[in-house]
């Protein structure tokens, strides 16, 4: 996989959370080594000025037959927010694993557990 494209709306670029993103990616890709494209887009909204402004972070990823799309992942840091985002991808790429064994077990006649490993 290659590196994330990161895009930063209402706020400026930050090596930092590059880094930060970058580690979380590696890891996702190492889960799954299918992921052909990766987009991260971290938006600081100031619309809520009695909390403070909240970042909101979206992840955009392809791998083949699926997009996974992990928004709405909504905090007051940042590096939260990303994290947030990462965890919802995760869950969303290991439910398409499991949905694919499911499918799987069920096209070769049932409840072979050799399909499992």
């Amino acid at each position: 996989m290659a590196q994330p494209s990161i895009t930063y709306r209402g706020m400026p670029h930050s090596p930092a959370m590059d880094a930060r993103i970058n580690e979380l990616a590696a890891r996702l890709a190492f889960a799954n080594d299918r992921i052909s494209a990766f987009h991260v887009v971290v938006d600081e909204n100031d619309r809520h000025k009695t909390k403070g402004n909240l970042f909101e972070v979206r992840l955009d990823l392809h791998i083949p037959g699926q997009e996974i799309v992990a928004t709405g992942q909504q905090d007051e840091d940042a590096y939260v927010a990303i994290t947030k985002a990462f965890q919802a991808a995760e869950r969303q790429l290991e439910d398409g694993r499991r949905r694919r064994r499911d499918e799987a077990r069920h096209r070769h006649g049932g409840n072979d557990d050799r399909l499992l490993s």
